[in-house]
């Protein structure tokens, strides 16, 4: 058997289990708009709490839709982290007619913190809530969202539930873009195993709902201050000691625009490509080997193998390309996106080398106008997965 044959036999096994998995596991994530909210539930208090820097173009429509939640105890409390443009203005003019939103200022970071960890933990620490929901500054929220949600905690006694949120996402690439993201991190966490299985742990920045007595328990965004994948990192803190974990589908219930294009989305993803391989190249190197087997090599030997090893790649191309088929149509995305099939992988492993390779050259990153080096970063890292272990 040649080589060629060998590597499309290859690609066909893992890309078919890796789809039928995925295809499968998603449908039996719940659908936040399914759960109801029963007449006379307890709906304690819940605390809101909002990171902001420079936002001043999406916080406002941001925060008018957190202020209409349908909620009757409800907080918000908005973090404006050391902003230089308008968005602590735009805070302070919406909080002076809306009681429920209590914003903080922060003017300085504290050594050892990255920016967000910081400015969520000081909304923790001024939070009144049973609940701390932690979400994004240009999140969109139904009204019913947290009713839905606390009503789905209470009832299953859940201490953290997170969402997949609605992405929304314009140019065709970006969308396709975002479908195989989704595919890929389904694929490595199984979150539809969150609730049943203790090595499964998932935290998703946009909707991070956590029982305060189990954020307390934990150590909070104390204990992962230099998190740069915080959210992964409170989700692995808080199934790891113990405590329940959920995941459910967010459409039609938060909207957040990740990027608004490709380009847009390279640059985003600088500061944390690195960490989600463990800021080791050597891993980078052994993914890129699977991503060119599985993802790559289908595409290319449509082009220039013959005989089995051809029909197996355009098997191997076609359940792909299901795969992407089911989630665009969950989504409601047109079905052109598939047009830049071929492009996605090339493009993922362009964002992945660009993002580590300038983290190693720079000896670092830059987030929010600081600079962390690789040695701290990668020192923390070590630490948070001792601890998780």
């Amino acid at each position: 058997m040649d080589l060629a044959l060998w590597l499309s036999l290859a690609a066909f096994v893992a890309v078919t289990a890796v789809s039928v998995d995925v295809a499968l596991g998603w449908r039996r994530i719940t659908h936040l708009k399914d759960v109801a909210v029963p007449a006379g539930a307890r709906q304690p208090r819940v605390s809101l709490i909002v990171p902001a820097l420079n936002e001043a173009g999406t916080i406002e429509p941001a925060l008018r839709s957190l202020l209409a939640i349908d909620y009757p105890d409800l907080e918000v409390i908005v973090i404006d982290d050391r902003s230089t443009d308008a968005t602590g203005g735009i805070i302070d003019r919406l909080a002076a007619s809306q009681p429920r939103l209590r914003p903080i200022h922060l003017r300085e970071l504290p050594p050892g913190w990255l920016g967000k960890n910081h400015a969520l933990a000081r909304g923790a620490a001024a939070a009144s809530g049973d609940y701390l929901l932690f979400t994004d500054a240009d999140a969109v929220f139904a009204p019913s969202a947290v009713a839905r949600a606390v009503a789905w905690c209470e009832a299953r006694r859940v201490d953290h539930l997170t969402l997949f949120f609605d992405l929304v996402a314009r140019p065709l690439l970006l969308r396709l873009m975002v479908i195989s993201f989704a595919a890929a991190f389904m694929a490595r966490f199984r979150p539809w195993k969150a609730a049943s299985s203790a090595r499964h742990h998932v935290g998703i920045g946009g909707f991070n709902l956590v029982r305060r007595t189990a954020y307390d328990a934990v150590g909070g965004h104390g204990a992962i201050p230099l998190a740069v994948l915080d959210d992964m990192e409170l989700g692995r803190l808080l199934k790891g000691a113990g405590h329940v974990q959920h995941v459910l589908s967010g459409e039609e219930m938060v909207f957040i625009e990740w990027y608004r294009s490709t380009p847009e989305l390279m640059r985003g993803l600088e500061k944390n490509v690195f960490a989600g391989f463990d800021y080791r190249l050597g891993m980078l190197a052994g993914v890129t080997l699977l991503v060119l087997v599985t993802r790559v090599w289908p595409w290319l030997a449509l082009l220039t193998a013959s005989g089995p090893a051809w029909w197996l790649s355009l098997a191997t191309v076609a359940v792909g390309l299901a795969l992407y088929l089911d989630l665009l149509r969950a989504r409601k995305w047109p079905l052109r996106c598939l047009l830049f099939a071929p492009l996605v992988p090339a493009v993922e492993l362009a964002i992945w080398w660009r993002a580590c390779l300038l983290t190693v050259l720079r000896d670092g990153v830059t987030w929010r106008g600081t600079r962390y080096p690789l040695a701290q970063l990668r020192a923390a890292h070590r630490a948070m997965a001792q601890r998780g272990k």
